[in-house]
């Protein structure tokens, strides 16, 4: 104690998520009567799949709604090891099934189960910033790899070897379509990262919440390289479910105990009404398939918008719903650049500073995840802004 008041553990020292604070501040703007683009989070202007609604509903009106199984409803983990043969052409055995608590929950399952305090796990730099963070919090060291455009900004074997022969690595954490790039890895380029995991004995984890999203060629799932992966995935981002909290993990066999053991003590288990949704939201594939459709003219607006604005050069944007754009033709401090283009144009972006400690504060990320009017409205702020200087 001190003055009164506890101290705070070292591992509790984290960094902001960034995109919330964005938000917190887009709010206070809205609450004062301003209107604010929000092209800052990664949340689908969509509601959820009718029939997910309508499934959830009718469980509510039903009755009691109790815990369920810590891995999650027996049902919804046979559905989603089906989703695998149907999309992937590949056997999943139920068992390997994990429904977590989106996948945030599955990120710190994963984590608990494979690493040690102080284990080394190599991340690609830009990348989501909650792999970081929680590595920190949980006493792990987040190693971050700097990616580059000869690379198309994703992770390569020799990189990775690179970082194992400066110091011992204990695992590699992949994203395809990864956020905040939009960039996605082919079977070649994941196929050879695996191996060079698996040779090294690295644990592979690859975050996959947004497959479905993908424009330049189908995503592959690691699950198609080898059984020795663990898979996160999340019916947040394609599904438009991210107020639900419901994603899943696929496990190597054999670890599903350990994962059981796990969510047993930390959450029991996912909100029942959310599983029950996301076990109907399969069937709701046309209707995600349309919301699809609109970030595909969302990316056109923007990589035709931005350009003529003042902003032309952004990394691949081959899947998920981000543009990732250079900025240092108007900045080198992308955090104090976004909050004037927040206070004065009302449009909501994210700093790259949020994901990428190397060269952040050169770029903002774009999320196209809303409407059509939308996006074109926030170019035409952008270029009135970038003009104003």
């Amino acid at each position: 104690m001190r003055n009164g008041l506890p101290l705070l553990s070292r591992r509790s020292a984290v960094e902001p998520f960034i995109v919330m604070d964005v938000m917190e501040h887009a709010a206070r703007i809205e609450a004062q009567g301003g209107h604010v683009i929000h092209l800052e989070v990664g949340q689908p202007a969509a509601p959820a799949p009718l029939v997910a609604r309508q499934a959830a509903a009718a469980a509510l009106a039903a009755g009691q709604v109790g815990y369920t199984a810590a891995l999650g409803i027996p049902a919804l983990r046979a559905r989603i090891a089906r989703h695998y043969a149907e999309r992937h052409g590949v056997s999943v055995d139920p068992e390997r099934i994990v429904v977590t608590n989106g996948s945030s929950g599955g990120f710190i399952l994963a984590f608990l189960a494979l690493f040690e305090p102080g284990d080394r796990v190599a991340i690609a730099a830009p990348g989501y910033p909650p792999y970081r963070h929680v590595l920190s919090a949980l006493g792990c060291e987040p190693v971050l790899i700097e990616t580059r455009a000869e690379d198309r900004h994703a992770l390569t074997p020799e990189r990775l070897l690179e970082a194992h022969r400066a110091a011992p690595l204990k695992g590699v954490l992949v994203a395809s379509p990864a956020n905040p790039t939009g960039t996605m890895m082919d079977r070649a380029a994941l196929t050879a990262l695996h191996a060079c995991a698996r040779d090294l004995g690295l644990a592979f984890v690859s975050d996959e919440i947004y497959h479905g999203l993908d424009y330049a060629f189908p995503a592959v799932s690691a699950v198609e390289i080898g059984e020795d992966v663990t898979v996160i995935n999340s019916f947040s981002k394609y599904f438009c479910m991210t107020g639900w909290r419901v994603g899943w993990m696929v496990v190597p066999p054999g670890v599903s105990r350990t994962m059981e053991r796990l969510q047993q003590n930390f959450s029991i288990s996912v909100p029942t009404l959310s599983q029950i949704a996301a076990d109907a939201a399969f069937e709701g594939r046309a209707e995600m398939d349309q919301v699809k459709a609109t970030y595909v003219e969302n990316r056109r607006i923007l990589t035709e918008g931005l350009p003529a604005a003042g902003l032309g050069r952004f990394l691949p944007a081959d899947g998920a719903f981000y543009l990732y754009a250079d900025v240092s033709d108007f900045t080198d401090d992308s955090a104090a650049f976004a909050r004037s283009l927040l206070d004065a144009a009302h449009v909501a972006a994210t700093p790259g500073v949020d994901f990428d400690p190397f060269h952040g504060r050169q770029f903002l990320r774009f999320s196209y995840a809303g409407s059509g009017p939308d996006m074109a409205e926030a170019v035409r702020r952008i270029g009135d802004f970038l003009k104003r200087g």
